[in-house]
């Protein structure tokens, strides 16, 4: 049985303002109520934080909030811009202030009247712009390009920027008055790295958002969790559009992600198998060799490996060691149960703990070199020799599982798997 990964009966609640998600434990809760007391005032906001983060979520919040909301938003990205162009985009100019102004413009500032003037990436606004910004700030007033005429102005600015303004300012590149006069109230908004808790959270939102239905893989989400995003919110986005359009199966499979993320799961699951041993089971005997691993049937999609039947002791304490790994990753994280549940198939309670015998090493490597053996003869035992849909099973590669019975036909006295053979 697999769980929507929308709509699941155990979907946690989640807080969502004007666009954003967060979960009841999550910083930005009380980043959103500084925002919520800022936007009642009409002083001037400075958002800083990694790209990626969400900074115009937060400007497009605070003017929501705003007495202004009624007025419009008028977003600039001052990077995208040409030098050349950005005044008069800016400002607006008369007609034959320049070769080509057959007609007069307004400006970005005049169609913020009585709104709010959102300044993206401040940080690449030019010296000379700075001038102007800084005299519009102070005096509220403005002159278009070619026009000696003053035309006030009434708008309220929120800027943002992924640079560290000050070390700009140190550099020579950004002016101090003006950064002193934009640091009034200014909002760091946090890497998603810092809020692993709402990863899932925004997996979710996002996902729904397309319409999407299917489930994922128990594994696929402790990957989301675990992963650093370093393209923050835009990069789990871009995720989310990916995995919708590439993915071909009714359920997410780790196979499906990108090799960053499938490389720190595999990071992880390896730490995740070295467990501790219980003092519970000082006296169990060694663990026995895999036994024969029973795959589910076709028509029911694969969650997570079926637990073997009979002395199955090491895939066990691998199934167990990978299952606590998850669970204590997520609490740490500050992630909700509920909401892994909900995104998730479900997965078979894990039978034992793991045990090692009093005084008797375990030899790890070998131990898990004849798992890994046992599900890849498995797989290809069910599906006929197929490695396209042997490796699917496996949550690998084609390529991959290519290599591995590669690689084991070429060391001495090694058997490759019956079904490989054919």
């Amino acid at each position: 049985m697999t769980t929507n990964a929308s709509t699941g009966p155990d979907a946690a609640p989640q807080d969502r303002h004007h666009g954003l998600v967060f979960g009841p434990d999550s910083p930005l809760g009380a980043l959103v109520r500084t925002c919520e007391r800022i936007a009642r005032s009409d002083a001037t906001v400075l958002l800083t934080g990694e790209t990626g983060t969400g900074k115009e979520v937060f400007a497009r919040a605070i003017h929501a909030s705003s007495p202004r909301a009624g007025r419009p938003l008028v977003p600039v990205n001052c990077g995208a811009i040409p030098e050349a162009l950005l005044e008069s985009e800016l400002f607006g100019h008369v007609r034959g202030a320049f070769t080509g102004a057959m007609t007069a413009r307004r400006g970005r500032v005049a169609a913020a009247e009585g709104g709010t003037l959102f300044l993206d990436e401040i940080g690449e606004l030019p010296l000379a712009l700075q001038v102007k910004l800084l005299r519009v700030l102070q005096e509220r007033t403005y002159e278009p390009v070619g026009s000696t005429e003053a035309v006030p102005a009434d708008f309220r600015l929120v800027a943002a920027t992924n640079r560290d303004l000050s070390a700009e300012v140190a550099a020579g590149r950004f002016r101090r008055d003006l950064y002193y006069r934009l640091l009034v109230c200014p909002l760091e908004i946090p890497p998603l790295r810092a809020r692993k808790g709402d990863a899932l959270r925004l997996f979710q939102h996002f996902w729904a958002a397309r319409g999407e239905r299917r489930p994922l893989e128990p594994a696929v989400a402790e990957a989301l969790a675990a992963y650093d995003w370093p393209g923050n919110v835009r990069e789990l986005e871009n995720l989310v559009e990916r995995l919708s359009v590439c993915a071909e199966g009714a359920v997410i499979r780790v196979a499906d992600l990108p090799v960053a993320l499938r490389c720190r799961r595999a990071n992880d699951a390896t730490r995740a198998l070295a467990v501790a041993a219980s003092p519970a089971a000082e006296a169990a005997p060694a663990p026995a060799a895999p036994a024969p691993i029973a795959f589910p049937a076709p028509a029911r999609e694969l969650a997570a490996p079926v637990a073997p039947q009979g002395d199955a002791t090491a895939p066990a304490a691998a199934e167990i060691a990978e299952v606590a790994a998850v669970r204590a990753d997520a609490l740490e994280e500050g992630i909700d149960p509920a909401l892994l549940r909900a995104l998730t198939a479900e997965v078979a309670p894990s039978p034992a703990e793991p045990s090692f015998a009093a005084g008797r090493p375990v030899d790890l490597p070998n131990l898990l070199r004849r798992l890994e053996d046992a599900y890849i003869a498995a797989a290809l035992a069910r599906t006929g020799g197929n490695k396209k849909a042997a490796a699917d099973l496996l949550g690998l590669q084609r390529t991959t599982l290519v290599e591995k019975l590669r690689r084991r036909n070429r060391e001495p006295g090694a058997a490759a798997p019956r079904a490989a053979q054919a």
